[in-house]
């Protein structure tokens, strides 16, 4: 139970000399319980607020009981307790007393305290207790007695009046008869102090909703913009810790030593943390601790952000009650002296932690799940936006840097008329496909977050029905796998033009494999009536290459085959060994494994064939749904495992189809097992 002040500590001092009507000491034949009863409605239906009404109710009855001291105190368990106080006169500015008693002694149990309202229940006797420790430690004089009611409302206690004296008191039954008989209309004014503070409360909420849909709108703004991507970041941090009140926000980006580093419970990666956007309330505050601050640390100086790495899945959250270990001790960027209220919101993208949203308070602060909800959408939608940015950017710095190699080739090779024209062709051609490829990059990764916004949009709409939820849901989950399967591609090629792994070689039964391969997409292939037939070797035929690899050359390329093949055709699947002897010292064979998958379709063009295995390259004419990657990963797959693949087509007589044929030659075993 929390205790909330409806007044100002002066209106106790000034109560005696404010006096809205005017009240005579109770005599037994001038005043009866109803017309004291009638007195305190009056308040209820006069008062202009729930402060002064229980400041008002608090003086009536202090007065008619003659007692020091009356205290109201609600006690409703869906609101925070409100409470009032009034005190005689005489009883103001004393100096603290030594004598006054721990409030954790005034239990029911003790002869100070009784009780005007019997039979008690279990609730009646703990309510009371808890009222008491919240209304009387404020008093600077030893409580002697006390007579105190429980108010109940709606079957419901709602709270309790106290009645004090500050000498010892043996309570009458006239008093306690009287104090029953305004039990209920001061019943009704507590439960009108607690439907006051309902509604204030509804409306807070509803002010931190409109702020939090302007957060969203902002945002939403901020990701269909042109900024650079650290001015975005610094726009949507200030924004954020704006809407949310707090005091200080940081995002702040993570540099891994190792780039294909991923999030795991055991380990803690070597990163360097660096500061892209700040904001606080007093950011223009010269000399300030923080501004003295480096803006980059290590990983391994900040527990706090270690702590991100083994709590998986959780949002870090510490305040002043948080023990803190030696191990989670945050580094000083965090001014945690300032700032002992932190919230850390990890920005994490298919497992791996790019960086953190960092909210903090001067105070203590509880986080309301609709606040973390609201910071979550916020780190997921910065997520999204700083891995576009990197891929984009990682484009545009490879094609950046073809360009300069081919300029200063130009300028090594100038006297040469013919060798320079053949550079300045080659230099257009490319800033051509740069165009085209950044285009293309563009319109796949805008695709599908258009269709989700869209999809967001529409599950908004009032009256939507749960037949068009579940529809717009299914998009936003399939625009979402497009999303995630299109730069989980791109990484891979990225991974695989950079050669920087070695193949992880292993021994396979290349019939058993390619079987299996093919029961895996018997679905795709029956579906447009294709049937495949097999064309392998009798004998058994070992193949030491990357099983991973393998598998998913085959994958794109029965992909490939079902999309492009005419209904109701036939698909070859041909596979054979083959021994060239080399004229070396040693006069071993060159073992190959070739195969061939040939299908029925549209015919290729020399042209087309130049480019069909490069990144968003497509015939002319070809309108089959697709990301453009299938064919440029198969080719890097392939070069991955030290092979080649080549592409013929072959025009049917008296057809408009022509014959497919997807030629993959692969080493069977690698250099180093050459004599196996």
């Amino acid at each position: 139970m929390k205790k909330h002040l409806l007044s100002p500590p002066q209106y106790v001092n000034n109560v005696e000399q404010r006096q809205p009507y005017q009240v005579k000491p109770m005599q037994p034949q001038e005043k009866t319980a109803h017309a004291l009863a009638q007195s305190i409605n009056y308040i209820i239906a006069n008062s202009t607020t729930a402060a002064s009404m229980l400041h008002e109710i608090a003086h009536l009855l202090g007065v008619e009981f003659k007692v020091d001291c009356c205290c109201l105190v609600t006690s409703d368990g869906a609101n925070e307790s409100a409470m009032a106080n009034w005190c005689h006169a005489k009883y103001m500015g004393l100096p603290f007393s030594d004598e006054i008693l721990p409030i954790e002694q005034l239990l029911i149990s003790s002869p100070i305290v009784q009780c005007a309202a019997e039979p008690l229940t279990i609730d009646d006797i703990s309510t009371i207790q808890k009222t008491l420790i919240i209304g009387c430690q404020s008093l600077q004089i030893p409580i002697k007695s006390v007579l105190a009611i429980p108010t109940r409302f709606g079957g419901q206690n709602n709270g309790v009046i106290s009645l004090i004296k500050f000498q010892p008191y043996d309570w009458n039954e006239s008093e306690k008869e009287l104090l029953k008989a305004v039990e209920s209309s001061c019943a009704i004014a507590f439960a009108q102090v607690a439907q006051t503070q309902i509604i204030t409360t509804q409306k807070q909420s509803l002010h931190n909703s409109s702020q939090h849909q302007s957060l969203i709108k902002q945002l939403t703004i901020l990701s269909l913009s042109n900024l650079e991507l650290n001015q975005m970041l610094q726009l949507v941090i200030s924004s954020t810790a704006e809407c949310l009140e707090a005091d200080r926000g940081l995002l702040i980006l993570l540099k891994y030593t190792d780039p294909l580093f991923w999030k795991s419970q055991k380990q803690i990666p070597t990163a360097k943390a660096t500061v892209v956007g700040e904001w606080s309330k007093t950011q223009h505050t010269e000399n300030t601790e923080t501004e003295k601050l480096e803006h980059s640390f290590l990983l391994s100086d900040c527990g706090l952000c270690q702590r991100v790495f083994t709590e998986s899945g959780k949002p870090i959250m510490i305040d002043n009650s948080t023990e803190q270990k030696d191990n989670w001790k945050p580094h000083p960027l965090f001014a945690i002296d300032e700032f002992p209220a932190t919230l850390l919101m990890p920005l994490e993208s298919q497992g791996k932690v790019l960086g953190f949203v960092v909210l903090q308070q001067a105070v203590s602060r509880n986080w309301q799940p609709a606040e973390l909800n609201l910071v979550e959408m916020v780190c997921a939608q910065l997520s999204n936006a700083i891995i576009q940015s990197q891929t984009l950017r990682q484009v545009q710095n490879l094609v950046d840097e073809r360009t300069e190699q081919l300029k200063r080739s130009l300028e090594v090779q100038a006297k040469l008329y013919e060798r320079t024209k053949q550079y300045v062709e080659q230099l257009q051609e490319l800033n051509e496909l740069k165009d085209e490829f950044v285009s293309n990059i563009s319109d796949r990764l805008r695709y599908p977050l258009t269709n989700m916004r869209m999809s967001i949009r529409n599950l908004r709409l009032p009256g939507i029905s749960p037949e068009r939820q579940t529809r717009y849901l299914d998009i936003l989950e399939s625009e979402c796998t497009k999303e995630i399967n299109l730069i989980n591609d791109l990484l891979t090629l990225q991974k695989l033009e950079s050669h920087q792994e070695a193949p992880q070689l292993e021994a396979i039964d290349l019939s058993t494999t390619i079987n299996n391969i093919l029961n895996s997409a018997e679905k795709q292939l029956t579906d447009k009536g294709l049937v495949v037939y097999v064309d392998l070797p009798k004998e058994p035929l070992k193949l030491q290459t990357e099983i991973e690899s393998f598998d998913r050359i085959f994958q794109e390329l029965l992909t490939n085959v079902s999309k492009y093949s005419e209904r109701n055709t036939v698909v070859h699947l041909q596979a054979t060994h083959r021994v060239e002897q080399q004229l070396d010292s040693e006069a071993l064979g060159k073992n190959q494994v070739i195969i061939k998958v040939t299908n029925t379709g549209r015919g290729i063009s020399q042209e087309e064939a130049a480019y069909i295995f490069d990144k968003f390259r497509r015939g002319k004419g070809r309108w089959t749904p697709g990301t453009g990657l299938g064919l440029a990963l198969v080719k890097s797959l392939v070069l991955h495992l030290n092979g080649a693949i080549a592409i013929e087509s072959t025009p049917i007589a008296n057809s408009d189809l022509s014959e497919i044929c997807f030629t993959l030659t692969l080493p069977q075993f690698s250099v180093a097992n050459k004599a196996y």
